[in-house]
């Protein structure tokens, strides 16, 4: 485990002046030092920088009227020995006041390392619910659409319009990460809409940088596991329009 040097603490003495959590004293001593040291300005500027705009990601909040008769009560403000130890009001105990400034101080310095342990691990960003490709031929009329179920799993595959395949052979769909090699997703139909399932390792790959290709297998498909036909239609992995929302749920495997 590392220790802290002398340096790290007086470096940390200009973030809990930025933070404002120093007592008079302390800040006034940063406040000499930032006059006389360019070294310590330059620190305190790299703190104030850091820290100052995770404030701005915290909105205003309203407490909750029943708060300041809580607060009261806690702190027995209401109460007759604390109204005989106060004096002269709870307005002028010092106590009081010196453990609010505390209080809120460590609250303040809590609340700002929450917000950089937030800022530093931020969860992943969700995925597209929703994917779509159009499968365009080497011709440039489109061959097949594909729409993509992230949550459930599930492709819906729809040719444009009928197709000849010859005799024996069959299309089938490959799903191609960027720099890999191709995945088969499944045989699809040259006249109907399909349904493929997707395995949870072929769902973590779709995506803008991966493709969509068509090629044309023997019956069965492919016996190596790579296309080994032509390709007769490619297309890239996209967010799916709205339009292509209706087919997702609704297309069968043809009987």
């Amino acid at each position: 485990m590392n220790t802290p040097t002398d340096d790290d603490k007086g470096d940390l003495r200009y973030a809990e002046y930025v933070l404002g959590v120093l007592d008079a004293d302390a800040r006034a001593a940063v406040q000499r030092e930032l006059a006389a040291s360019p070294q310590a300005a330059a620190t305190e500027a790299k703190w104030r920088q850091r820290l100052l705009p995770l404030a701005e990601e915290i909105g205003p909040e309203m407490p909750p009227p029943q708060l300041w008769a809580r607060i009261r009560a806690t702190l027995e403000f209401d109460s007759p020995a604390r109204a005989a130890d106060t004096r002269g009001g709870w307005w002028e105990n010092v106590r009081l006041w010196h453990w609010l400034t505390f209080g809120s101080g460590a609250l303040l310095a809590a609340a700002c390392a929450a917000l950089v342990v937030m800022a530093t691990h931020r969860p992943p960003t969700p995925p597209i619910p929703y994917m779509a490709a159009t499968l365009t031929e080497t011709n440039g009329q489109v061959g097949w659409t594909a729409t993509m179920d992230v949550g459930k799993a599930r492709m819906i595959v729809v040719p444009a319009a009928p197709q000849a395949v010859r005799a024996g052979h069959t299309p089938e769909l490959w799903l191609i990460p960027q720099g890999a090699r191709p995945i088969a997703v499944g045989l699809i139909s040259t006249h109907a809409p399909m349904t493929l399932a997707l395995s949870a390792s072929l769902v973590a790959r779709l995506g803008p940088t991966a493709r969509l290709a068509v090629s044309i297998e023997p019956r069965g498909g492919s016996p190596t596991g790579q296309p080994t036909g032509p390709v007769v239609a490619a297309g890239a992995i996209g967010a799916a329009p709205a339009s292509a929302l209706r087919l997702v749920g609704t297309a069968q495997r043809p009987a």
